[in-house]
């Protein structure tokens, strides 16, 4: 059975840079860290020093709250560092490799045998757990929960996305074993949301969402609201597509492998295209030597909407596809708004740019002014394809009205879906900063 959506709010943002339909491998990294503050809501508590010796699948740190959900090393070697911040807090657990790639050994099993336990016991003992985002609040599932459903989204439609149909061209195998050992982890369904003519179109196993139209249309969150939106007291877990292959192979060689393709992309990047690399790779190993260096650089792991602004000696991001680098534009413009502005692109009928629908567009990290008065307009709502009041909900977070959040469907957003609201806000609203303290706010009170 399928299900159709077409999104007819949105925006896809035309940048230069996509990447070509070509893979190579990139420069082996020397070393890998697994970051906590890719995990919101993460109070991480170490499981090894400097200096000890791990395998693939070796937990570097846990969580707290939740001592069971473990973080493991990408790779085999020695933990290099364990890099602090203020009040000691850990930034990133950093492993030399050794170029072995040896891993932990968990058990080799059909997945369509496993029952529930068995298959939540091996996800949490390998690292791999932390790859299943809970909704409401977007933080890593809680294994002692059952989810009403399992939402996958099969592709991404944020700026300059990766191709899945061609990154998982040969993956289609692992991605069946992995939902097959998803499946177990709910007695509802899992949705997996695709694009028209998908490779992944034919998987059995799935509630298959046949979705069309502008971004976010590839967001998970958007595809629960249009299916089956999340109700108060409803749980809903979330994976990647990339997510559930890694659990396809686990399952089907008991080696942990967290090998991937990622797009690197961008304006600035010389040749845009596919490389193979592993989770949590070290930037440079990536783009080095890729990139034009004609003018200062803005590094983004991710996208442009969600991504996290690196530094070349900083690491690829745990739920990461994406590398893009465009302009920092740090450069001061002059009379810029009298301009025609054939060479930028607006979502508003501002420059003569709109005659061009097709062209794609230089375009760099300037705010280009200030933040402002936050007012009501229509302009969060022509690109937010859901039954929210997205400035209302807003401002319920600004003034920390608990009830109204809950009432205004703060259960049913996470930053990404309100990404394109940032994008397009004249008063340069940080929308994302503000919707994730309105989670963190009730998962207070919630405590």
């Amino acid at each position: 059975m399928s299900i159709t959506i077409k999104i007819k709010k949105g925006l896809d943002v035309k940048l230069a840079g996509k990447a070509e339909l070509v893979k190579e491998d990139a420069q082996v990294s020397s070393t890998f860290a697994v970051k906590p503050s890719d995990f919101p809501g993460l109070t991480p508590k170490l499981s090894v020093k400097a200096d000890d010796i791990v395998k693939a699948g070796t937990p570097l740190f846990f969580d707290k709250n939740n001592p069971e959900i473990k973080f493991t090393s990408p790779v085999s070697g020695k933990v290099k560092a364990i890099n602090r911040g203020e009040r000691r807090r850990i930034l990133e657990v950093v492993v030399e490799a050794d170029g072995k790639n040896t891993s932990e050994s968990f058990p080799v099993v059909d997945s369509k045998s496993l029952e529930r336990d068995a298959v939540k016991e091996t996800l949490l003992n390998s690292g791999l757990w932390p790859f299943i985002v809970r909704r409401p609040f977007g933080v890593v599932a809680f294994p002692d929960e059952t989810p009403r459903d399992i939402f996958i989204s099969g592709f991404d439609s944020a700026p300059l996305a990766p191709d899945y149909d061609f990154i998982f061209s040969e993956e289609k195998d692992a991605f069946q074993k992995g939902i097959d050992a998803v499946s177990s982890l709910t007695d509802g369904k899992v949705f997996l949301g695709v694009k028209q003519g998908s490779i992944l179109s034919g998987i059995s196993g799935v509630e298959t969402v046949s979705v069309s139209g502008p971004h976010p249309a590839g967001n998970v969150g958007i595809q629960i609201h249009n299916v089956k939106p999340i109700n108060k007291g409803d749980i809903v877990w979330t994976l990647s597509a990339q997510a559930v292959i890694f659990i396809g192979k686990l399952f089907e060689t008991g080696s942990l492998d967290l090998s991937k393709t990622i797009a690197v992309t961008g304006s600035e990047v010389k040749a845009p295209k596919y490389y193979k690399t592993t989770l949590g790779a070290e930037i440079s190993s990536i783009i080095g030597g890729k990139t034009n260096e004609a003018v200062k650089e803005r590094i983004i792991s991710g996208n442009v909407l969600t991504g996290s602004q690196v530094d070349a000696d900083n690491f690829l991001g745990f739920y990461d596809n994406q590398i893009t680098v465009i302009p920092e534009g740090d450069e001061v413009e002059n009379f810029g708004w009298v301009l025609p502005g054939v060479k930028k692109f607006s979502p508003n009928k501002t420059f003569l740019s709109n005659l061009f629908p097709k062209k794609e567009y230089v375009l760099n990290a300037n705010y280009h002014g200030g933040e402002r008065a936050f007012v009501v307009s229509e302009q969060y709502d022509k690109v937010l394809p859901m039954d929210i009041l997205p400035v209302v909900l807003l401002k319920a977070v600004l003034t920390n009205d608990f009830d109204k959040m809950e009432q205004l469907g703060l259960y049913e957003v996470i930053e990404e879906d309100l990404a394109l609201c940032e994008y397009v806000c004249t008063s340069k609203i940080e929308v994302q900063e503000i919707v994730r303290s309105g989670i963190n706010t009730m998962l207070k009170e919630l405590a």
